[in-house]
């Protein structure tokens, strides 16, 4: 809103300054500084808030070291983190830009499945939560709404060289200009191959003529596959003090540089990736976001004061996964997102062989000794902030790398 009201001052009446609102590098710096201020500032408020109200943590028993000193700690924290991402959001990003209209929706969407599942589970007295089928119901939900605006609305476009060829013809010579035009397309990245870009719509390509216009048939499920996995491996992460939402910020600062070059024509022409119109403007929420995640860490890191639960781990996986899709960088998740895909991947792999080796020996035998990954660590004795420490480390080695990949091809 403070966007629109000091483009209205510059426009009319020239106030000198007011035209720095213009730049999204000093937006998104604001809108950083303010979600930092609200999450440490204002979260302790909500955070007794929530104690006050008997909002605390159950916890199940699983014989792991320090895990009784745990319960009561107030959970739903992931309030804090959408509080403090929204309020920034609304104050300095374009409310009519749609990749901010589909982030905005992302975190209210995610936030009420999560807040619903944390309520069940402290004042339904149910350990299960929100039945997992209504969780998925939810993330196709999202899903589906994010492929159909991805993938119809208009302004959602990518900009190409390949335009027709304009010639301006001088007092002296002809010069020949590419004209770029903006299209849409269902056109991602590949990563570290050269030729880097790959069209869903060449899926639908063995049905003959005219099978762009089927391309939704393809694009649509996968945005919902990958919503539905993203939200769910960080709600897997989100099992000791500080690890979800460390990873999840580095992350988000590594979507947050693919961000700014997608959308800026000049760094986008420099590192020859593809140039995606209206998206650097998802820059001022990245950093809101980020603020926000580093700030609730200021009370979940260890011993934590609360925990993010449901509410803040399915927002942060649903939000990551919008972001990469929007920024057509979804097939870098596996490594971006690395932490994710490992917990989710030992949770599937140690169900998968218990069922297998207990249907062939009649006895059930495990490849971990606790899934997900970090309780395994855990079970062998590590403490919590050695794991989330080293993860912190991979997670971070995992985002160079995938920065890496604007020009490593």
């Amino acid at each position: 809103m403070l966007y629109y009201l000091f483009e209205y001052l510059n426009k009319t009446m020239n106030i000198s300054g007011t035209g720095v609102f213009q730049y999204i590098t000093f937006r998104s710096a604001l809108a950083f500084l303010l979600s930092l201020l609200l999450s440490t500032v204002y979260g302790k408020r909500i955070i007794n808030f929530l104690r006050n109200q008997q909002v605390g943590e159950t916890v199940r028993e699983l014989g792991l070291a320090g895990q009784n000193e745990k319960a009561g700690t107030p959970t739903m924290g992931g309030l804090i983190i959408i509080f403090a991402t929204l309020l920034p959001v609304f104050l300095f990003a374009k409310l009519h830009n749609i990749y901010i209209v589909l982030l905005i929706v992302t975190t209210l969407w995610m936030g009420t499945i999560g807040f619903v599942d944390d309520y069940i589970k402290i004042f339904k007295k149910d350990k299960q939560g929100l039945k997992g089928i209504f969780k998925v119901f939810g993330q196709v939900g999202l899903g589906l709404i994010v492929g159909t605006v991805l993938y119809f609305n208009p302004s959602v476009t990518v900009r190409t060289d390949t335009g027709k060829t304009d010639v301006f013809k001088t007092t002296t010579e002809n010069v020949v200009y590419q004209t770029p035009i903006e299209e849409k397309s269902t056109a991602t990245t590949i990563p570290f191959f050269k030729n880097n870009e790959f069209d869903y719509a060449e899926l639908l390509a063995w049905t003959g003529d005219g099978y762009e216009k089927w391309a939704w048939i393809v694009f649509i499920p996968i945005v919902i596959f990958i919503i539905t996995a993203v939200s769910n491996g960080a709600n897997l992460t989100d099992g000791i003090d500080g690890l979800a939402a460390g990873t999840s910020a580095i992350s988000v600062l590594a979507l947050g540089i693919f961000t700014f070059v997608s959308g800026n024509i000049i760094f986008s022409n420099y590192l020859n990736i593809m140039y995606i119109p209206n998206s650097g403007e998802m820059t001022v929420f990245i950093a809101a976001f980020t603020g926000a995640l580093i700030g609730f860490l200021w009370y979940n890191s260890y011993p934590a004061s609360v925990f993010m639960g449901d509410t803040g781990s399915l927002t942060i996986g649903g939000v990551i996964a919008v972001l990469a899709i929007a920024v057509r960088k979804e097939m870098l998740i596996p490594l971006l997102c690395g932490i994710f895909l490992v917990e989710n991947f030992s949770v599937v792999l140690q169900v998968s062989y218990f069922k297998y080796t207990k249907k062939r020996f009649g006895e059930g035998r495990r490849i971990f000794l606790m899934s997900p990954l970090h309780h395994h660590y855990q079970k062998k004795g590590y403490h919590e902030s050695k794991i989330v420490t080293r993860f912190w480390i991979v997670a971070i080695m995992l985002a160079i790398l995938s920065i890496v990949t604007l020009k490593l091809r």
